[in-house]
C-alpha cells in the first residue's frame, strides 16, 4: 500500500495533475470543515483552502507558475460555474420580477460605492496610481475585473489578490454586517453579498437561503456588467 502511494505521489509530482489535485485536496478539506462548524461564515472553505495551498508552495518552494500548470483547470470552471448560476434565478425570477426597480437602483449605487469607498480609502493612505487603478474593479468576479484592470492601466495580478480578498471578506462578515444592520429582507440581502463579495459572497448566501442566493447571483452578474461599463468613465473624468 505504502509502495502504491508512493508511485502516485512521484507521478502527481512530475506532472501538471500535482496543482489541480492539491487545490482539490484543499477545498474537500475546507469544506469539511466548514461542515463539522455547522456552516459558520469565520470557517469559510475558500479562505481555508488558499491558507493551505499557499502554506504547501511556501514549504515547498514551488513557483506559482508550476502550480497553475495544472490549477488553471479550475481557472476555466470559473466561466462555466457563472453561467449556472442562471438556473437558481430562473426558478426566482418572479421575486426578481417584482423587485425590477429596487434591483437596478441598488446596483447603480451599489457599484459606484464599492468603486469610490476602495479607491478613496487606498488614496487616502497614499497608495500609487496603479495600486488606485487595480483597486477600482476589487467586487467584481476575478476574470471581469482583470480585464478591467488591465483595460485602465491596472495590474490584473494585483487585482485578482484583491478580488479574492474582497469575496473571502464578504463571505465571512457580510452575514454578522446584514444582521448588525437589520436587514431582514433576503432579496436585499442578496444583493448586498452579490455586489460586495461576487461568486465567494454568492455561495454564502446560497448556503443561508435560496432567495437570498438567486438575487446575489444576478446582483454580482449586474454588478460586472455595470462596472465594466462605469468604471472607464470614471477614470476618464478623474483624469
Amino acid at each position: 500500500m505504502e509502495g502504491e502511494l508512493h508511485q502516485i505521489w512521484v507521478y502527481l509530482s512530475t506532472t501538471p495533475l500535482l496543482g489541480l489535485t492539491l487545490t482539490l485536496c484543499a477545498y474537500v478539506l475546507g469544506y469539511y470543515l466548514y461542515r463539522k462548524c455547522r456552516f459558520n461564515p469565520l470557517v469559510n472553505p475558500v479562505l481555508i483552502a488558499v491558507l493551505v495551498l499557499v502554506s504547501l508552495l511556501i514549504a515547498s518552494d514551488t513557483p506559482y507558475s508550476r502550480y497553475f500548470e495544472g490549477a488553471q483547470f479550475v481557472h476555466f470552471m470559473l466561466g462555466p460555474a457563472t453561467v449556472a448560476l442562471a438556473v437558481p434565478l430562473y426558478r426566482q425570477f418572479h421575486h426578481v420580477r417584482r423587485s425590477a426597480t429596487a434591483v437596478v437602483v441598488a446596483l447603480v449605487f451599489g457599484s459606484l460605492t464599492a468603486v469610490l469607498s476602495a479607491v478613496g480609502i487606498a488614496w487616502l493612505l497614499g497608495a500609487s496610481r496603479a495600486t488606485l487603478l487595480s483597486m477600482a474593479p476589487k467586487s467584481v468576479t476575478t476574470p471581469v475585473a482583470m480585464g478591467i484592470a488591465e483595460q485602465i492601466g491596472g495590474l490584473p495580478s494585483l487585482t485578482a489578490v484583491l478580488v479574492i480578498l474582497s469575496g473571502i471578506t464578504g463571505a465571512v462578515l457580510g452575514t454578522y454586517t446584514l444582521n448588525l444592520v437589520r436587514v431582514k429582507d433576503w432579496r436585499a440581502r442578496g444583493i448586498a453579498m452579490g455586489i460586495a463579495a461576487h461568486g465567494i459572497g454568492t455561495a454564502r448566501a446560497f448556503t443561508v437561503n435560496e432567495v437570498a442566493g438567486a438575487f446575489s447571483s444576478l446582483a454580482m452578474g449586474l454588478n460586472a456588467l455595470a462596472t465594466a461599463i462605469l468604471v472607464p468613465i470614471l477614470m476618464v473624468l478623474l483624469n
